[in-house]
């Protein structure tokens, strides 16, 4: 079922070219389900997957189209990683976080994109990863800053050919630049091998590692500048790059969840119509109102679940290119909206496998994957829905800045 749920102003040509791209995904899923066990039992998405993702361009949706990029929108991400991840949660969630990353690099000065870009139009096999939480230190020095730390997870890292790591600043304190974001090369950071988790097992996402690495000053970025909307980046006529930044940073992770649960409801109804119910007298789950009762509940959560992540799509887009940060409210309610979103798709996919049973959980089956998948990315803690909650709860009776910078 396609929702139709979109920012008023997007053109024509917009629709086109994410209809374009959701379907260069569909044409990769045979190839990227048929390596979802591998990336599963590997941790790691196949080099396969990597290379048909970047060759279909669904690697570079939020890269500048200065740099070659297709500069798409929020809601074009979240329909992409939505398409990837009907086959392979993992891949799905590496595609989302190496194209997001792209997105924060285009809010840096331009020496620093010019940088990880090279200034050219062919390089599509440069990706970034990255790991915002400032777990880093950066110590000025003349000409930048001498970063050490060590950060997790850095989903894609293996990927990677930068990164992004949140670092703070002890001499800084008080200041807007107290803390910040970084931009390293990957070749001057080691990563350690530390991802052995049950779910989104495939995503790589070790821990990278700096020791005294230089970063010039201008690939040092203002965490409290990003978040209130003032951006580094001088090409103020690019509508992506003003986008409220925690309302995407936040909402892109729901992405993968909208596909995982769509690809459990399509697995359990496809199996339902020859599956018998066992010990009753159905023939068929099909046949069985216990059956029918759930699948439409399931079906229903995940209908919802796309209504309220493609809501706030269509505001944060319409705000980015009307040229207007949304206020703290609207961004509340953004992260509302995508609390429900995932929460909604994961309960989706807790009924399902109760309607599906017990084989829910043999290796074999791809359900008990995409459960995993979805229990821990879920539960990623800027999308945690009870903080979303409670932020949008204050803001509705007046209350604001009193839980999170995040908002």
């Amino acid at each position: 079922m396609s929702i139709i749920l979109d920012r008023p102003n997007t053109t024509d040509a917009a629709r086109e070219l994410r209809a374009d791209l959701v379907e260069r995904a569909a044409q990769l899923l045979p190839l990227l389900s048929g390596h979802a066990e591998q990336a599963d039992r590997e941790r790691d998405v196949p080099v396969d997957n990597v290379a048909g993702l970047t060759k279909s361009g669904l690697l570079s949706i939020l890269r500048p189209a200065r740099f070659g990029g297709l500069q798409t929108d929020t809601r074009t991400s979240l329909e992409v990683s939505r398409e990837v991840a009907r086959a392979c949660g993992s891949t799905a969630w590496v595609t989302t976080l190496l194209n997001v990353c792209d997105w924060y690099v285009g809010q840096f000065p331009a020496q620093a994109q010019e940088e990880v870009w090279g200034g050219g139009t062919a390089d599509l096999d440069t990706h970034v990863a990255g790991v915002l939480a400032p777990t880093g230190t950066a110590r000025p020095v003349e000409g930048g800053f001498v970063v050490s730390g060590r950060w997790s997870p850095a989903s894609g890292s293996a990927h990677a050919s930068w990164a992004l790591l949140g670092v703070s600043r002890p001499d800084a304190e008080g200041t807007q630049d107290a803390t910040g974001i970084v931009l390293v090369p990957m070749a001057e950071l080691t990563i350690e091998d530390t991802w052995f988790v049950t779910g989104m097992r495939g995503t790589s996402s070790n821990t990278l590692h700096a020791s005294a690495v230089f970063v010039p000053t201008h690939r040092f970025h203002s965490a409290p500048d990003a978040i209130e909307g003032r951006y580094a980046t001088p090409y103020d006529g690019e509508a992506l790059y003003r986008a409220a930044y925690v309302p995407v940073s936040a909402l892109v992770l729901a992405g993968p969840q909208l596909g995982l649960a769509q690809a459990a409801l399509d697995l359990v109804v496809e199996k339902a119509m020859r599956r018998p119910l066992a010990y009753t007298y159905y023939a068929s789950q099909a046949e069985a109102p216990t059956t029918q009762l759930a699948v439409a509940r399931a079906a229903s959560l995940v209908d919802s679940a796309q209504l309220h992540a493609y809501r706030a799509a269509a505001e944060i887009d319409e705000a980015a290119e009307s040229g207007v940060y949304p206020d703290y409210d609207t961004r509340a309610r953004m992260r509302m909206d995508t609390g429900v979103a995932i929460t909604e798709a994961r309960e989706a996919i807790r009924i399902l496998c109760s309607v599906h049973g017990a084989a829910s959980f043999g290796e074999s089956n791809p359900l008990q994957r995409i459960w995993r998948d979805s229990e821990a990315a879920s539960r990623h803690a800027l999308v945690n829905p009870e903080v979303s909650t409670e932020v949008y709860g204050k803001a509705l009776l007046g209350v604001r800045g009193t839980v999170t910078d995040l908002v």
